[in-house]
């Protein structure tokens, strides 16, 4: 038998811790240490006791039956922490698998502060948070470790240019808008502001009224003005009322954020609007005018505007002048006053009109230089036959203009381009800006009228066609165009002829067309009307033909005086050239009405 086998455990159990207890005083112990426990649910929060702190963690007692541990990073926010404080934690397990209780500070927090957010919303109340961080919309906001939204346009009733500058600060805020699904805050501080400013500003619209002077601060810039915060109410400063002087963007004067003075123009109860002005408080530079600034007095300015009737110079801040494109230059030609003066040009001018009252000026600045035709030499230079080369202007289906030198212009007549060719618009001759040599035909110096010709240049070619051409004569011509009333001919040296109709007709019965190259017999010459008529059909036709034709007109039919008849002959025998010269003058006088009276028939079908 061995020693444990004589051991008595009924007395060393009787020994133990407690077991001197009976089971009854056993069972209430047991409960009275249970009564001592708190009971606790995970994912809760609930209020512990610092027991400890180590390097690691911070112990902290909640009533369970063990303590519990938190990691010490979690109470950065308490640098001063220490034993026996009390903060709120969230149970995460009560027992993991080494029976220790797992407690987090961090989510507490952010239980905590979720409840807060939503007490906010429901409850209209304003939280305060700190602006962490900057984003591409707007801020983010840190409320109680909840990351919450502030966009751009709910950070202040004026726009906000520099996110940057809240970053770092507190901000106070109410609680807009809640996703629940993805945890998403949205707040506004814009709410805050606008609650007040309400009341600033109907105090503002209460006591407004016109000529009143107010501080603004600048809010917005357009290219038509400048929006100015009065203190909750927006006014707008037209461009046009910065100042007395023309700009073309209100940044040229002024600034955002920039204090101002303005003046209450017009107001708007209605619909609220407020218009400013802020050279309204300055006089006007018009009432201190020099007094010898007058009509024909020189003036000294700088372009500010240029429009297609003309260009306005400012003389002095404020005070501007219209110089009329007509008074740029003598020239008849209206033109672009882009190209005599550009916008930012100093110059000189004349003044032609002055209105003090209505503050109204034009001026000229051809009138520094003297009127061309107003100079002694004048009737010399442009006498009648003296060559010029002027620059064309203008074109109309009559003719066109030339400028010999500015303000001096003269006519060409589209009947003086040319000797030879018929040109039915000048545009078919020359262009517009390009030089053209003249001589001068006709000038009137008193109403400022030149009549010149080009073709006077050069020997009128007619007096030689007429020999070249003559009636009769047989010439290659191309046909040019064609019409019902007949065809036009390019005969050598460049000059043009026509044909009629029934003259085109070939030999072989068809009708000559544009483009072909015949031999034409000229049936008509005129020097003095440039005009040369011609036929292909007669080219072919045959001569005895016409001689019979012509013998027809030289018959006479007998009369009844048989004797003065016989006297007749005997004299015409007698005098045998006397009679044929006779006979051929009244054969060529009818010809020439046979032709006058078909010349007319066909002047006046042409006419019609």
């Amino acid at each position: 038998m061995s020693a444990n086998d004589n051991f008595d455990w009924d007395k060393f159990e009787s020994q133990k811790f407690g077991g001197a207890y009976s089971k009854d005083e056993r069972a209430q112990l047991e409960k009275m240490y249970e009564d001592t426990l708190t009971t606790v649910q995970e994912e809760e929060v609930i209020t512990g006791t610092v027991v400890g702190i180590t390097d690691r963690d911070v112990i902290l007692n909640i009533g369970f039956k063990s303590d519990g541990l938190v990691p010490i990073s979690e109470f950065r926010d308490q640098p001063d922490l220490k034993i026996g404080d009390e903060v709120e934690v969230f149970i995460e397990d009560q027992e993991d698998p080494n029976g220790q209780l797992i407690l987090s500070r961090k989510k507490a927090k952010i239980v905590k502060a979720w409840d807060i957010i939503y007490s906010a919303l429901d409850n209209d109340t304003v939280l305060e948070g700190m602006v962490k961080r900057r984003t591409k919309g707007g801020l983010i906001i840190d409320l109680y470790g909840v990351e919450a939204f502030l966009p751009g346009s709910q950070i202040d009733v004026k726009p906000i240019r520099d996110f940057d500058v809240f970053v770092g600060k507190k901000m106070e805020v109410k609680v807009v808008k809640i996703n629940a699904a993805f945890d998403n805050v949205v707040v506004s501080h814009k709410v805050l502001i606008e609650k007040d400013l309400e009341q600033q500003r109907q105090g503002i619209l209460t006591n407004l009224e016109k000529g009143q002077v107010l501080e603004g601060v600048i809010k917005n810039m357009t290219n038509f003005g400048v929006f100015i915060d009065l203190g909750g109410v927006d006014g707008l400063l037209h461009i046009t009322d910065i100042s007395w002087g023309r700009i073309n963007h209100p940044e040229e004067v002024l600034k955002l954020d920039q204090k101002v003075n303005v003046v209450v123009l017009d107001f708007d109860e209605d619909k609220k609007r407020i218009s400013l002005g802020m050279k309204q408080l300055t006089p006007h530079p018009w009432d201190a005018l020099p007094a010898d600034v007058e009509v024909g007095s020189r003036v000294k300015g700088k372009i500010v505007n240029v429009a297609d009737y003309g260009a306005f110079l400012e003389i002095a801040a404020g005070v501007e002048g219209l110089i009329h494109v007509s008074e740029m230059s003598w020239s008849q030609h209206l033109r672009n006053p882009q190209d005599f003066i550009k916008q930012g040009d100093e110059i000189e001018a004349v003044v032609l009109t002055l209105d003090r009252d209505e503050r109204k000026m034009s001026l000229g600045i051809k009138q520094l230089t003297e009127d061309p035709w107003t100079k002694t030499d004048v009737l010399t230079k442009y006498a009648v036959g003296t060559k010029h080369t002027g620059v064309v202007r203008n074109l109309t289906n009559f003719g066109l203009f030339i400028e010999l030198e500015e303000g001096v212009d003269g006519l060409v007549h589209v009947s003086d381009l040319s000797w030879t060719k018929k040109i039915k618009h000048p545009s078919e001759f020359v262009k517009v800006g390009e030089n053209l040599d003249v001589v001068v035909l006709e000038l009137d110096a008193p109403n400022r009228r030149l009549a010149l010709g080009h073709k006077q240049l050069e020997e009128n070619p007619w007096d030689t066609f007429a020999t070249l051409f003559s009636v009769g004569s047989v010439h290659k011509a191309t046909i040019l165009e064609k019409s019902d009333k007949g065809a036009v001919l390019e005969l050598p040296y460049g000059i043009e002829g026509f044909a009629y109709p029934k003259t085109l007709v070939k030999e072989d019965g068809a009708t000559a067309e544009a483009g072909e190259n015949l031999d034409f017999k000229v049936m008509e010459f005129s020097k003095d009307d440039r005009k040369i008529v011609l036929s292909h059909t007669n080219v072919y036709a045959d001569p005895k033909e016409d001689a019979s034709k012509a013998d027809k007109f030289t018959k006479k039919k007998p009369t009844g005086d048989v004797k003065k008849d016989a006297k007749t002959d005997n004299k015409k025998k007698a005098d045998p050239e006397r009679s044929t010269l006779g006979d051929l003058d009244a054969l060529s006088a009818l010809r020439e009405q046979m032709m006058s009276n078909e010349k007319q028939a066909k002047d006046d079908a042409a006419a019609e």
